[in-house]
């Protein structure tokens, strides 16, 4: 089964994107904020950056579900920040075939949308600690880089696409 892992920094349009391909393949969804523990999202909350340890929990936790999309022969959509390699290579520990697509904005767009999101518990002032720790997938990692700036139809219909055409060559497993 395939798992499209839908990454980026924080505003980069992750949950809106991933919902909409799930919704468009028909796949199950989950957003990555929804495996955060109460105490990270406080930290969060408070402006606390997360370190590794903070977030290996909830790393797993994604894993989990997507082994039992797996393991209940499903495809499905999640975001995660996956800022690091490393990160990634933890969701390469599922029994799932991974996809990565990477959403990618400059700083100053990111931090317009996220200066005017409502109800999250993302302040602005840490979008600086996403940059800092992104580490853009590698060229090994056969991510899909796209574009935030066009309208987000149109990014959801070019992934779908994308996606259909590379369900043709051999998955990746971790």
């Amino acid at each position: 089964m395939t798992i499209i892992v839908v990454m980026g920094v924080a505003s980069s349009g992750k949950t809106t994107v991933a919902a909409g391909l799930a919704e468009r393949l028909g796949w199950a969804f989950r957003d990555a904020d929804s495996f955060h523990t109460p105490g990270n999202v406080a930290k969060m909350s408070a402006g606390v950056p997360l370190v590794d340890a903070d977030r290996l929990p909830w790393l797993d936790a994604i894993v989990a579900w997507m082994n039992e999309r797996t393991d209940a022969g499903e495809n499905g959509v999640v975001t995660c920040s996956a800022l690091k390699r490393a990160y990634r290579d933890r969701l390469r520990l599922s029994r799932a075939a991974i996809r990565l697509v990477h959403l990618k904005g400059s700083r100053d767009l990111l931090a317009a949308r996220i200066a005017a999101r409502e109800a999250h518990f993302m302040p602005p002032a840490l979008l600086a600690s996403q940059f800092a720790t992104l580490e853009e997938p590698g060229a090994d990692e056969d991510a899909i880089t796209i574009g935030v700036e066009a309208p987000v139809e149109r990014i959801i219909a070019e992934l779908s696409r994308v996606v259909s055409v590379r369900d043709d060559r051999p998955a990746q497993t971790g």
